[in-house]
Parts: C-alpha cells; structure tokens; sequence
C-alpha cells in the first residue's frame, strides 16, 4: 500500500515527503541511540539520513533541470543517468502546445500553467509535518528488545503475614512499602550511574537479629552492575546519639569513620562497615563455606524523628569491587527517598 502510494504521488510531493520522514526518524533513531548505547540503533539511524541526503541531491538535481531545460552532459557529452531522469520527469510535468490545424483556430498557442514545484513540495510539508511531529515524540518509536532492558520491579509480597511485632509497634512501614520507595526511576542517576538499569528489587517485612522478634526491621534492596542499595527502618529505642557512645566506648570510631550530620531536619550518622559474605555449597557431600569479610559499605542512619527518641532509617551503598559513592550521594538519595516512605517518615 505505502509503495503503490508513493508511485502515485507527484515528484514534487513524493520526494519532499521522503525526506521530511526520513530526517525525522533518522535523527530521531541516531538520539535515541546515542542515549541507549545501541549500535544497532545507531546503524539504522545512519541508514535513514543517508536515504534523505541522497533524496534530498535528487531534488536539488531536478531543480536544477528546470532551471535549464535539456540533460545535463557528462564529461563525454553524453547525459547522466539520475540528471536525464530528473529532466524528463520535468518535462513530462509540462503539458506540450496542442498542434496547428487541430480543431483550434489559428495563431500562437500559449502553453499550460506549469505546476509550481515550491507550492507542491510546501504542501507536502505541511500535511505531513504533524505525521513526522508524532513519530518524533513518540516514546515508544523504538519497541524493547526483550525484557531485560526493563527496571526491576519489586516483588508483590502483600499476601505475606506480618510478624506479631508490627501490630505492637506505631505505624511501622512494611518491607514492600520501603522497595516501592527505594525503587525510583532517578536512583541510577542519583547513584552517579544514570544510564544503569535495576536488576533486582525485593523488600522484605523481617524483625532485629538478637531481639527474639520483639524489634520489626523491614528493608528493602534494589541492585544495578555498579552498586547495591539497601534500606532499612529499625524501630527500636537505640537512639542516634546513644550509638554515637557506644562506638566511641569501643574505639571503632575511626574504623568506622563516623560523621554526625543533620539531615531533614533529624540527626543522622554517616559510617563504614564491611558486609558479610557467607558461601553455601550446593553439592551433596560439600559443607557451607565460613563467614567472610565482604566489601566496605557506606551507611546513613537518620532519626525516626527529630527529637531522636529511638529508630532510624539506614541507607546502605557498596560495591562488589570495593568502590563507594561520595557521602553527598547517600545524602541525595536520603533527601528523595525518605520524605515518600509511608507512615512514621521522615516529612
């Protein structure tokens, strides 16, 4: 249908209207390509800009052919193919004088209005310009190649029973709750990644580890290539200051390189601890492997409430290969997560 539609179209709207879609969707195509990284893409989109450059010499060339009425001659004399092409579509666009002596009467026959090509190939523009306008804000001009170019979302865990503590405890937010609010569509860019795409998000309802279920923990993690997120609320009457002594009465406060900040309002502690990797064999005769040091995590805790009476909010950043984020990342990530968590959030 397309190409029996442009075999029946005039030259001078045909041609034009080629290269009005050609140049939109090629540069739409190469734009999209070069913010996906998708050589494919990029190929296509070279394809259709060089379709509208090589159309876009083809009207130039019939222009010119109008201009001066005969074949353009090559360097032998004789004329070239596309030129000879373009003349003769020219001139058949002209309606020839009707021969003396054919039932009109004698004298000078004027010749018939020649169609105009500019009025033509604006027209064309205009009837299809809001054709070429869609295609280009189109969002989805580009199907996805298959789901994995999709963000993860985060696992419907609605059915799952609650522990007995979340009823006893104020307002508490559930795990899925916390991976709604940690899985954003910015959080690649506020990770310093932003053309990473999530590859697992989950959220869990868990309580304390040491407190016999009488402290409900929820957490929510969301992972990209470069870095793993992890978020936590602990509702428990351990306050931010109280965990401030109790690493100085240790003597880990230089391992742990706390910082003491306010954030929203709240006072919030900035620390490093190293994650735990546990190994589990799989095999029937094999045994689990021991406990290990995993990488360096950055973390910060934020007050359950100004008046720091107790809980807090944990936003954990590592990296399988040992590389972290600048502290101000975890604070940007605190300043738009935090204040969407339903509940006793941080407002």
């Amino acid at each position: 249908m397309l190409g029996l539609l442009l075999r029946v179209l005039p030259f001078w709207v045909r041609e034009p209207l080629l290269i009005v879609v050609g140049a939109v969707l090629g540069a739409r195509i190469t734009y999209l390509a070069v913010h996906d990284q998708d050589r494919v893409a990029a190929g296509l989109g070279a394809v259709f800009l060089v379709f509208t450059a090589i159309r876009v010499r083809v009207v130039v060339r019939a222009l010119r052919a109008r201009r001066n009425p005969g074949p353009a001659a090559s360097a032998d004399g004789a004329p070239t193919d596309a030129v000879a092409r373009a003349w003769a579509q020219a001139q058949l666009a002209t309606p020839a004088p009707a021969p003396a002596g054919a039932g009109l009467p004698p004298g000078p026959v004027t010749a018939g209005k020649e169609p105009n090509p500019w009025g033509q190939a604006v027209a064309a523009v205009a009837v299809f310009g809001a054709i070429a306008a869609a295609v280009w804000l189109a969002p989805d001009v580009l199907p996805a190649e298959d789901d994995t170019s999709r963000p993860a979302s985060c696992a419907d865990t609605e059915d799952e029973a609650l522990p007995a503590v979340y009823e006893k405890t104020p307002r508490p937010v559930t795990g899925a709750e916390l991976c709604e609010a940690l899985n954003r569509p910015d959080l690649a860019r506020l990770l310093g990644t932003p053309t990473e795409i999530a590859t697992s998000a989950s959220g869990t309802s868990n309580t304390a580890a040491l407190t016999d279920g009488k402290v409900a923990q929820p957490e929510a993690e969301v992972t990209f290539d470069t870095y793993s997120v992890n978020l936590s609320a602990t509702y428990n009457e351990l306050s931010t200051a109280q965990y401030v002594k109790l690493v100085k009465i240790a003597g880990d406060e230089e391992e742990k390189d706390l910082r003491t900040l306010t954030v929203l309002g709240r006072p919030a502690l900035l620390s490093s601890e190293h994650t735990m990797r546990i190994e589990i064999s799989l095999g029937g005769e094999g045994s689990s492997g021991p406990v290990r040091q995993g990488p360096l995590a950055r973390t910060l805790s934020v007050a359950l409430d100004s008046k720091d009476r107790g809980g807090s909010y944990d936003i954990t950043v590592w990296s399988e290969s040992g590389a972290l984020p600048d502290d101000g990342v975890l604070l940007g990530i605190a300043e738009k997560v935090l204040p969407t968590i339903p509940g006793r959030s941080v407002r």
